[in-house]
């Protein structure tokens, strides 16, 4: 297998895909034989783009040393002068090398570590020099920035490659708890039964972040909150929560499963989403002086279907806010009886955090022990990397494995995508006011409105 990685030197390749490929290698998940290409615009050297890589590895990774670096190292290779159809620059020779060397016919995979703007022209790029064929091709999200730039990517992709060739990636698809609200659901009596609106009062998906933007600036102030995650990770898990249960989990009918309930959300209403900028954005090296983009995103989303119709699902995300957090929690409805009207309100909560190895999280009212009828809420938890056995794969990790075995069921299909871009696309034309907020808060108070008379179970 040959591994080419375009943006080799970025910061997403150093920080997450690098890191990734090296523990594959470290679990003995790659093939007997593969060679990894780095390519970017510059001349760099073999032996400098390993040094490049060590230290990417040593701050993201696991710390390479000894002979299994030593190991590693020997098979990674750079291939410089950028790669475009004006210009191949080293890569063909460097892939003809590699080919010489591997000997046979081995799996090409080229993952595209590189703004959404590249993508276009090198997917051309790898048709135009003949190296599409048989190859597999990784994008990033976002696929596209905007409507139209989704359905012209997906045409010139379309024009190069087959659809089985190309995986589009989100890491969020790649986590284990993600993963788990399948089995969960699936797999237990109990969960299944109250899966829908007559037992579930709304539905949260916050994913708030403590961190800032200061190492991708450039990147962000042409994307933002809704480009950067919810049109991508939060529309997403916000499918693997609502599908129809599929006929099996092989790729096919996952896919389908979730492209289908996706094309029931209903265009977003601008008035049901709040935008958010943290208080000091434009003081950012990198950052438009006079830019409005948003770094804070809280919407109120409907899925038109029986399961689901008049039940709520609010995503938030945002940079700079009070946590860190990555949770998926089903607020169920409280019971007609003789408690009634004497629950704590979100006292039953079935909640996933979507972060680390996952956990899954129950909050149920028990009565509080004492003489009195005291109502209180106990919470149990299941840590998923606890279970005996357990060896969970990093998302990065994960998906990546799934490219060199051909698996495409917790990738994206264009199908699905052109849906997601079409309920994005009122709230991208005619967005509402960006406010501004703290850094270490949860975000603009119009955010707490939103959710009313309820509470983001997050920040209470």
């Amino acid at each position: 297998m040959v591994f080419v990685l375009f943006g080799a030197t970025g910061d997403l390749a150093k920080r997450l895909v690098l890191p990734a490929f090296y523990e594959l290698a470290g679990q003995r998940l790659l093939p007997p034989q593969w060679l990894l290409v780095g390519n970017g615009r510059g001349e760099v050297t073999n032996e400098n783009f390993r040094a490049h890589v060590h230290d990417a590895l040593t701050e993201f990774g696991s710390k390479p040393e000894g002979q299994d670096w030593d190991s590693f190292a020997q098979r990674v290779l750079f291939a410089g002068g950028g790669f475009s159809s004006d210009s191949p620059g080293s890569l063909l020779d460097v892939l003809g090398e590699a080919r010489t060397s591997l000997g046979g016919n081995p799996q090409v995979v080229y993952y595209m570590a590189v703004p959404p703007v590249a993508f276009g022209g090198l997917t051309q790029a790898l048709g135009q020099y003949g190296l599409a064929p048989g190859a597999r091709v990784v994008y990033e999200k976002p696929f596209g920035t905007s409507p139209d730039s989704f359905r012209e990517l997906d045409r010139v992709v379309d024009s190069v490659l087959d659809e089985q060739q190309v995986y589009r990636i989100d890491h969020f698809l790649g986590k284990e708890a993600t993963q788990d609200l399948h089995v969960l659901r699936f797999a237990n009596t109990s969960s299944a039964a109250y899966w829908n609106r007559e037992h579930i009062e709304s539905v949260q998906i916050d994913v708030p972040e403590t961190l800032g933007i200061d190492d991708r600036a450039q990147f962000y102030d042409a994307t933002g909150a809704i480009l950067d995650m919810l049109v991508t990770h939060l529309f997403q898990v916000t499918a693997e929560v609502a599908m129809e249960p599929p006929a099996s989990l092989d790729a096919q009918d996952l896919q389908a499963a979730r492209n289908k309930v996706l094309s029931c959300f209903r265009p977003l209403d601008p008035q049901e989403v709040v935008l958010g900028q943290f208080d000091g954005y434009r003081e950012v090296p990198g950052v438009d002086p006079h830019s409005i983009r948003d770094t804070f995103v809280a919407a109120r989303l409907w899925i038109d279907n029986a399961r689901w119709r008049h039940v709520p699902f609010y995503l938030r995300t945002g940079k700079r806010l009070a946590a860190s957090k990555q949770r998926v929690s089903l607020i169920l409805r409280e019971p007609a009886g003789p408690l009634a009207g004497q629950v704590p309100r979100a006292g039953n909560v079935l909640s996933f955090s979507l972060a680390g190895d996952g956990e899954i999280d129950l909050l149920f009212v028990v009565k509080k022990p004492g003489p009195a009828l005291d109502l209180d809420v106990a919470r149990g938890a299941i840590p998923l990397a606890s279970l005996h056995g357990a060896d969970p794969l990093p998302p990065y990790v994960r998906l990546i494995h799934d490219v060199l075995l051909g698996d495409r069921s917790l990738f994206t299909r264009p199908d699905g995508l052109a849906v997601v871009w079409q309920v994005a696309e009122p709230l991208l034309s005619t967005p509402p006011p960006v406010r501004g907020y703290q850094p270490g808060s949860w975000g603009p108070a119009e955010a707490r409105e939103l959710i009313a008379p309820g509470q983001w179970l997050l920040g209470q």
